[in-house]
């Protein structure tokens, strides 16, 4: 199924969704379409990336987070991601992806993406997004706080993350 026809569908369906609170999680439900298997007839790898797309989406917006960066200029980007394929998804099945905001440090914001079929773990994302301007330059994570508001206290980043982060940073000196 087109990425753009998803969304669309994303966007009519946030419309009578529950509003959230952005440190709450999202739970963003699918079907395996035709369009998303490879030739062995389970989802492709890059489709769980674009998926992953629509359950951040779906979270900013029904958070208002999504408004509030376009009001502002402001539009989330991501930097790096590692995703780890436990079980297959075919033709026809039914999942969900949980997404939920890990924390955030002085560069970045960090989520967790969760793909679930009948409660089990298929698939599991971390991303790192930075914000950028539209006029140019990147958004400090404080100045996201200072909007959004401060992460609840029992939000820390996990030491693994920011190890993971630094490993797979490309240092500006190398090109």
């Amino acid at each position: 199924m087109n990425l753009y026809f998803r969304l669309l569908l994303l966007r009519l369906r946030t419309r009578r969704a529950s509003r959230l609170s952005l440190w709450d999680e999202a739970r963003t439900p699918f079907r395996v379409v035709p369009t998303d298997l490879d030739p062995l007839r389970h989802v492709n790898n890059g489709k769980y990336l674009s998926m992953l797309d629509l359950g951040r989406m779906d979270l900013m917006i029904r958070s208002g987070f999504w408004q509030e960066l376009s009001d502002r200029g402001w539009y989330p980007v991501v930097a790096a991601q590692t995703i780890t394929y436990k079980r297959s998804l075919t033709l026809g099945q039914r999942f969900e992806l949980v997404t939920r905001v890990l924390g955030v440090d002085e560069r970045s914001a960090y989520m967790e993406q969760t793909f679930l079929r009948r409660g089990t773990v298929v698939a599991r994302a971390v991303v790192q997004a930075r914000f950028l301007r539209v006029t140019g330059g990147t958004v400090s994570t404080e100045e996201l706080l200072d909007v959004f508001g401060a992460a609840p206290a029992d939000l820390a980043l996990p030491a693994w993350v920011h190890d993971w982060a630094a490993a797979v940073r490309i240092s500006s000196a190398t090109g």
